[in-house]
């Protein structure tokens, strides 16, 4: 094994028994893995030296854990910034994964919304499914692509019923992918990580890095990590992610401290040139994923790219958190709720269904709620804002909008589109008073289509109805509906 004092007996295991020396300058991510390595086999809880700097090295020798973990105040430096030394940018640092193998399933068609099914696993699964004869999310603009196969994920509880609503028609299940959810929960707790960022130059397209660590279990904690972001240059490549979570549900991210990485730009799919995004955080495929009293600095520096992007998640929830934004990018379905929480120059991004609920939040984005529209500003659902506070552009000079929407009709992004249903405002503060010339109210929509015409094979579905109460502006100006027309010969808007 390699270890400098004996394990016999041991009940929680430290790194310096496997070798680590802690110094900053050695390589102890081979001695890490193989405490981790005997923590899993034994069912023992890890405990790192608190105070010491343990370096990561710059090999693709991922630490596997599948039992809680304290890290305390130890640091970890993860330093890519020579390219020549990393063996693999892909891989990550960490691994968090379950000890139980997944289970056989065969899944029968499935529908929209349903709820129960015949099949009984001997415990709950986490499930993902997949129907590969359609795609969805096929994105338009700079980077536009062809989509990805529709699939989808749930919880499978051992009674037969489904926790996160299916959000397709399911004629047949191409792939199948079920893992039973530890009864443990698995806390990893501390731990100061400094990233040294890598300096990888390309000229057309990028390459996300790892270096990461990988959340694959499922009814997993993270509580007062800390990341760091340095040595950041005139170029670079975006990380996806510093926690990667990934095809897992019931995961919790507690006062844990993020960072903003530095934008870089590159050439896109369409030829034109694109902003990189790096984000310190990264959510696919979960069902509940809750933050709760996360925070990053600088939340307002538009040199620092968005902390969080997610895609294909249920049930969202952050809470009492400072960040620069929330995004869901290919969907998030269920409950999406924002609460008691401020969120800086990039606000919160939506695409999905369900109940989209902001309440008692602090707002600095361009709107109180963008609807992304590279994937067609759809959300077939309701948005409440309840007790918030808005600082549109962070108080640049502005024509400000409260709901950002675009979506012209032309482009088929695999799915039909639509601006929520209904629109709830029950208080709302906005500080209008740095606007442009001309300014006579800010709008509740903006113009979701400039252009006139009546050639649109893929319609844009508008808001039903808005009701709005104790909306207050600083200007002391009335809210108006929408610069465009349609929208406003459509829209029924109820003011209390």
């Amino acid at each position: 094994m390699g270890t400098n004092r004996s394990t016999d007996g041991m009940d929680i295991v430290d790194y310096e028994s496997f070798g680590a020396k802690g110094d900053g300058i050695t390589d102890d991510l081979p001695a890490i893995r193989e405490a981790h390595e005997f923590a899993n086999a034994n069912n023992l809880p890890v405990q790192s030296k608190p105070g010491v700097t343990y370096h990561l090295g710059y090999t693709s020798n991922t630490a596997v854990i599948s039992t809680s973990t304290d890290w305390s105040t130890s640091r970890f430096t993860v330093d890519d910034s020579d390219l020549s030394r990393i063996e693999s940018h892909a891989a990550p640092v960490f691994e968090i994964q379950p000890r139980e193998r997944a289970i056989p399933l065969d899944v029968p068609p499935l529908r929209r919304d349903q709820s129960t099914t015949e099949l009984h696993p001997p415990k709950d699964c986490y499930v993902r499914i997949e129907f590969a004869d359609r795609r969805v999310y096929l994105r338009k603009g700079r980077n536009q692509n062809d989509g990805v196969p529709q699939h989808d994920s749930f919880i499978l509880r051992s009674d037969g019923s489904i926790e996160g609503p299916i959000d397709w028609d399911y004629p047949s299940v191409s792939s199948v992918e079920a893992m039973p959810i530890p009864d443990e929960k698995l806390v990893l707790h501390g731990g100061v990580f400094t990233t040294i960022a890598n300096r990888m130059r390309q000229d057309k397209g990028y390459n996300y890095w790892a270096r990461n660590i990988r959340v694959r279990r499922s009814n997993t904690e993270i509580r007062g990590l800390t990341h760091y972001v340095t040595g950041e240059t005139e170029f670079g490549h975006p990380y996806n992610g510093f926690l990667n979570i990934h095809r897992c549900a019931d995961i919790v991210l507690r006062e844990c401290f993020l960072s903003g990485h530095r934008i870089y730009e590159t050439i896109g799919n369409a030829g034109v040139p694109v902003s990189m995004g790096s984000y310190d955080i990264v959510a696919d495929d979960v069902v509940n994923f809750s933050m709760i009293e996360c925070r990053m600095n600088h939340i307002t520096d538009r040199s620092r790219w968005g902390v969080i992007g997610s895609n294909f998640c249920k049930n969202i929830v952050l809470d009492g958190c400072h960040l620069s934004r929330m995004d869901t990018h290919m969907g998030v379905s269920g409950g999406y709720q924002i609460r008691n929480s401020t969120l800086g120059h990039m606000g919160i991004n939506a695409i999905g269904r369900g109940a989209l609920v902001v309440e008692n939040c602090t707002l600095y984005g361009p709107t109180v709620v963008s609807f992304r529209a590279d994937y067609g500003s759809t959300w077939d659902g309701t948005l409440e804002i309840r007790s918030c506070r808005w600082t549109p552009s962070c108080g640049e000079r502005v024509w400000p909008a409260m709901v950002g929407v675009q979506n012209d009709g032309t482009h088929d992004f695999g799915y039909p589109c639509s601006m929520p249903e209904e629109i709830l405002v029950d208080g709302l503060e906005v500080d209008d008073r740095n606007h442009v010339e001309d300014y006579d109210g800010m709008y509740l929509l903006t113009n979701h289509d400039e252009e006139s015409g009546t050639n649109r094979p893929f319609p844009y579905k508008p808001t039903r109805r808005i009701v709005l109460r104790n909306l207050k502006t600083r200007s002391g100006l009335e809210a108006k509906l929408s610069p465009n027309a349609a929208i406003r010969e459509s829209v029924e808007v109820i003011a209390d």
